[in-house]
């Protein structure tokens, strides 16, 4: 099996990387980007057999065509991949990608006519390129794979690459995964970025007490702030193809602290047994986890949905 990485940082790369690894020796690799730097590193390094110079040769042949990119990238991809480069992908080829917003991207190609599955491997890092790629990132993860309209060869030939990777795939609709996804990795890196502007500043102007409290940070705001030191490009991209959902879920956080800081400012003052049964019901509600077994959400079906 041939694939063509299109896009080869930290993501691209793991996978590559597991291909590399995975005990049954049947995938052969080629990578392209724009510039070239993670392909010929990914060559030296022996985790790819080939680094093309273009676009149109690093599709040329291949079975899957692995969009590794950031969603408006893979957006401006998918163009491509239906314009000038249509003439250089076989007709069987499946086309997937990477990114962590699935509704945009996967209507679009619906839309081009390109044979797509969407997917989305759920783990990473918040360091980039393929200097972190690690063969070993994906084992035991989930990985979202949305058929949209493809077949049911397309969906199996995807569901395969991510099982060589060692992840679990399972089947879900894209306009359900974005708002899943919003709330459990997209809003707590708009919240992320929010707390830094908010206890630090921005850019060149930082908050007037921020040396103080710098100086005091330990654990728990390297931990808040954790997102907030990630590929600025990538969080973008990000924000702008799943504003909706991210907006929705930064409401229902709104909604809650708004609680919290009533409860802070009553007037009757601070009633701490009630503030232990917030931060305990907290707490509990983190440990006990899922009530459900976790099967509907393996064996959810995405349907139709773009």
């Amino acid at each position: 099996m041939r694939v063509a990485f299109l896009g080869l940082g930290l993501i691209g790369g793991s996978i590559a990387r597991a291909l590399r690894a995975a005990p049954d020796g049947s995938w052969s690799t080629t990578a392209w980007t724009p510039r070239g730097a993670g392909p010929r590193a990914a060559l030296a390094a022996g985790a790819i057999d080939a680094a093309a110079g273009t676009l149109e040769a690093a599709v040329d042949g291949a079975d899957i065509v692995v969009l590794a990119a950031p969603p408006t990238e893979c957006l401006a991809l998918l163009d491509e991949l239906a314009g000038p480069v249509a003439a250089f992908l076989g007709s069987d080829a499946v086309v997937t990608d990477t990114a962590s917003t699935k509704a945009s991207i996967v209507h679009q190609a619906t839309t081009l006519g390109i044979r797509f599955v969407g997917g989305h491997p759920m783990a990473g890092r918040e360091t980039t390129g393929f200097g972190s790629a690690d063969a070993t990132l994906f084992r035991g993860r989930p990985w979202v794979v949305v058929p949209g309209r493809a077949d049911a060869d397309a969906v199996a030939r995807v569901q395969s690459l991510a099982a060589a990777c060692g992840a679990n795939p399972f089947t879900l609709d894209a306009k359900a995964h974005d708002s899943y996804v919003a709330a459990v990795s997209h809003m707590p890196l708009v919240v992320s970025a929010a707390l830094v502007e908010a206890v630090a500043g921005t850019g060149q102007a930082p908050r007037h007490d921020w040396a103080w409290a710098e100086a005091l940070a330990a654990g728990g705001w390297t931990s808040m702030t954790r997102l907030a030191r990630g590929d600025a490009t990538m969080g973008a991209g990000i924000a702008a193809t799943n504003a909706g959902p991210i907006a929705a879920r930064l409401r229902a956080v709104r909604s809650a602290i708004d609680e919290w800081i009533e409860l802070l400012e009553g007037r009757d003052g601070l009633d701490e047994p009630v503030l232990h049964e917030r931060f305990a019901a907290a707490r509990a509600r983190l440990l006990a986890g899922d009530p459900a077994d976790g099967q509907g959400v393996r064996d959810a079906d995405a349907g139709g949905g773009e």
